[in-house]
């Protein structure tokens, strides 16, 4: 687990139910079983805040960051997440169904061991994430970056996977059967393999 950031203040146990959250600025704030379940806003910065038991369900963040934040035992039902930042932030025993992601920068974010079977991500920035034992079967990874990113024992079962880059991913470290690619990233993993791919 990684460490969270330090912080100088706390919010606790507040009700920000369908709060607006345009705009706001918050920094090195540690938020602890607040509701924020369908909040909404665009341009919301955190950064290097902690976010422990608080309630993001049907919540929609459009070009937020959230930059080297941690999460934990967070709950993101139905959350979405629109050209957001989100680098170097960790999540920790966090409820992810039905998260849904549009584009935006989730480099270096690490994600170890979480459930994603419900989750999607389209035309996100994965790259260098580490996810580590995580789940996503049956989920969607679609047009992402996932160079370089940390998949040993992650579980692609049905997964689909079409337009995303796949380079440097091992496949013999991840569960992939059922996946769906493209024939250009079924080269890129049968190249992976060792497997020399010809034409003719």
């Amino acid at each position: 687990m990684a460490d969270a950031p330090q912080t100088t203040s706390r919010v606790v146990g507040e009700d920000w139910y369908g709060r607006d959250l345009s705009r706001v600025e918050h920094r090195r704030v540690a938020f602890v079983d607040v509701d924020m379940t369908e909040v909404t806003g665009t341009g919301a910065v955190f950064e290097d805040c902690t976010f422990a038991g608080v309630r993001f369900n049907a919540s929609v963040h459009v070009e937020a960051a959230f930059a080297n934040c941690t999460f934990r035992r967070c709950s993101f039902f139905d959350a979405r997440f629109e050209r957001c930042k989100l680098v170097g932030s960790s999540f920790d025993g966090c409820a992810l169904g039905a998260l849904a992601v549009e584009g935006g920068n989730w480099a270096l974010v690490r994600m170890r061991g979480a459930d994603l079977r419900s989750a999607r991500f389209t035309g996100t920035r994965l790259r260098e994430a580490d996810l580590t034992n995580a789940v996503l079967t049956g989920g969607s990874v679609r047009d992402a970056d996932l160079s370089e990113a940390w998949l040993q024992g992650a579980d692609l079962t049905g997964a689909d996977l079409r337009g995303t880059e796949l380079a440097g991913i091992d496949p013999t470290t991840v569960q992939l059967r059922g996946a769906i690619v493209l024939i250009p990233q079924a080269v890129t993993l049968a190249e992976a393999l060792g497997v020399e791919v010809r034409v003719e």
